[in-house]
């Protein structure tokens, strides 16, 4: 049967891209090729088949070969879950998001010859996103495709057509009908992507973060109130994530970077005698995140738990970077931040985004020093993850308690006074202060 390689797979081998997915069409049974596919490579090639959709996969080694039969498909309007009929290579690249994915290479005897049946060349060459047929149609069918117009403009820096883009803002609200999952996925690919906030941008601008991220929207705007005004925080947020993308290509560092003002617009106030604050919008923005990651369906657990770390720490190190660095403050910041201490730096570094040339050299100066405290505290007192060296059972078999709040603050004060320098961080020092402690709230040894 005819048999093509189609779509991302051609695309990248042009732009020279590295792509681990090959997708391939025959006219006729995709199932049945597979299966002849997996018996040629021989009897340990397992093919795993999807009888819903007619398509079956192949894993070799970090390869994934996808296999289906070319076919024409027509939508209802409430669902993007296509009614499919057989069809021609002709049909099948007509189906495609784009032309630049709906160039074909035959495995045929005229093998290795490129079909182009929609100048997906010349829009590759022109680093253009055009639709094979109406793009009214293209996305009122399958509205994740919007997303992915946007996240392939992200990810290869290319433009989406007029008529495209135009297509997108007029079909907006259809994405009500996609999953929050596949939704996720393709934020994730953008924000993975070199330079995220172009594809940001492109969401805001089409109306679709108004739908799937109101809460970043809510970041947008300028308040001035007698000629007072303060930044728009949702352009820099952008900055800050475009920032972080060059120094780290972890996706929940990037994540902290899009939350790290998230409590902005909550937490705006206008002070007659100093202009605009937002006062503990990093204490709200990390109460924040836990609902934001529950809303997008990412995990909640350790990156969550990163993000929210970052979020609530991001002020510190730029306060520190302003005042003069003390051990004792130095200490702090390794205690809470622990094994994050670095990609929070990265985080906090990122944040500059002042069109001051003097003062950001000056910040970025300052951070140097903060780094430099960090690393000799560090190796001095070894502070990071570090648990005080009295414990709560200790108390309580010294003064013979059960659980109860004494304990917490005797083990507070214990920690206060060695992270503050006030003791050494050894088990004699914190035994007599507990001792002193105890006294003072009127507990005795063995009592």
């Amino acid at each position: 049967m005819p048999a093509y390689v189609v779509g991302g797979w051609v695309r990248d081998l042009l732009l020279h891209r590295p792509c681990k997915d090959i997708d391939m069409v025959c006219v006729g049974d995709g199932i049945a090729l597979a299966q002849a596919v997996a018996k040629k490579l021989g009897n340990k090639t397992n093919v795993t088949v999807f009888k819903t959709y007619g398509t079956a996969q192949i894993k070799l080694h970090d390869v994934t070969l996808e296999f289906v039969g070319a076919r024409t498909e027509s939508y209802g309007a409430a669902s993007r879950n296509p009614i499919v009929k057989p069809g021609t290579l002709l049909d099948d690249q007509l189906r495609r998001d784009f032309t630049v994915n709906a160039l074909a290479i035959s495995l045929n005897d005229d093998f290795g010859a490129l079909i182009d049946a929609f100048n997906g060349m010349e829009h590759l060459s022109q680093k253009k996103l055009v639709t094979p047929t109406n793009p009214d149609i293209t996305f009122t069918d399958d509205p994740l495709r919007m997303l992915r117009a946007i996240r392939f403009a992200s990810q290869l820096k290319f433009e989406i057509a007029a008529e495209a883009l135009a297509a997108i803002n007029k079909n907006a609200h259809r994405i009500s009908i996609i999953s929050q999952e596949r939704i996720t996925d393709e934020i994730n690919k953008i924000i993975l992507s070199s330079k995220p906030s172009i594809g940001f941008k492109l969401l805001f601008d089409t109306g679709l973060l108004q739908l799937i991220f109101p809460q970043m929207v809510a970041l947008h705007g300028v308040s001035t109130i007698n000629g007072k005004s303060h930044k728009d925080n949702f352009y820099h947020t952008l900055q800050v994530l475009d920032n972080v993308c060059k120094t780290s290509d972890d996706l929940w560092l990037r994540w902290a970077a899009i939350l790290h003002d998230i409590a902005k617009p909550a937490t705006k106030r206008y002070e007659p005698n100093h202009g605009w604050t937002f006062h503990g919008h990093e204490d709200k923005g990390a109460r924040m995140v836990p609902g934001i990651f529950k809303q997008f369906k990412l995990p909640l657990s350790e990156p969550m738990r990163f993000v929210q770390k970052l979020v609530k720490l991001h002020l510190r190190p730029i306060v520190l970077a302003q005042e003069i660095v003390t051990d004792s403050a130095i200490r702090r910041l390794l205690f809470e931040a622990g094994d994050d201490i670095d990609a929070l730096m990265k985080l906090c570094t990122a944040d500059i985004t002042s069109k001051n040339e003097m003062k950001v050299k000056r910040f970025l100066n300052n951070y140097e020093l903060v780094k430099q405290k960090l690393i000799e505290v560090e190796e001095k007192d070894r502070i990071r993850n570090w648990q005080p060296p009295i414990t709560g059972e200790i108390i309580m078999q010294t003064f013979n308690l059960k659980p109860s709040p004494a304990i917490g603050t005797i083990k507070q004060i214990i920690r206060d006074a060695i992270l503050d320098g006030d003791i050494n961080n050894n088990y004699d020092e914190a035994y007599a202060l507990m001792i002193k402690t105890a006294a003072s709230l009127g507990i005795k040894p063995g009592n």
